[in-house]
């Protein structure tokens, strides 16, 4: 599966558009990584513990997203965009989106 943020793809046709397809997951806040997120903010540095879940979040919304254009049909993904919203204190869905279709 051809999973991408362009349009389309050099040198291939789209034969067949299938629509919007998306993946999302929601995530909440780890009490330990939040303990030494507190000190991060203290001292500075990369706040590892919470870049991993994005990271984790980011691929499980993506295979979702892969998942649903899989069933539809679709070869590729294509204008791939994500978004972040809270959902409550302490918890974030993290959702990607992008246009199924199947390529030449």
């Amino acid at each position: 599966m051809l999973v991408t943020n362009i349009e389309s793809v050099p040198g291939r046709q789209i034969r067949k558009h299938l629509g919007l397809v998306q993946g999302s997951t929601v995530r909440a806040k780890h009490v330990g990584r939040d303990l030494m997120a507190g000190f991060k903010n203290i001292f500075g540095g990369e706040l590892k513990g919470y870049s991993e879940l994005l990271r984790d979040s980011r691929q499980e919304a993506v295979s979702r997203m892969i998942q649903q254009a899989e069933a539809a049909g679709a070869n590729a993904v294509l204008n791939v965009r994500f978004s972040t919203s809270s959902i409550t204190a302490g918890a974030a869905e993290l959702f990607a989106y992008g246009t199924a279709v199947v390529l030449e």
